[in-house]
């Protein structure tokens, strides 16, 4: 006599992973980390001070998204 019973394991699952990791995500943080402090810098300077200026910061911190974009998107 066989039952329908479910068949668990006491291995938990495990997520997607990359074998060998991500190489760059050391530098991908670092980079993402100068975006935030660079575009909070340059809402700050935008509303409390030079409107111009805010925007020049904000401006040049997404370079720094978009690189780390670019070393996303590499494998």
């Amino acid at each position: 006599m066989t039952t329908n019973q479910d068949i668990r394991t006491d291995e938990p699952r495990q997520r997607h992973r990359r074998d060998g990791g991500d190489r760059y995500l050391v530098l991908r943080n670092v980079l993402n980390i100068i975006f935030m402090l660079g575009a909070l810098a340059g809402v700050l300077v935008y509303f409390y001070g030079d409107q111009d200026a805010g925007t020049v910061v904000i401006l040049v911190s997404m370079v720094f998204k978009i690189v780390e974009c670019v070393f996303r998107f590499m494998k």
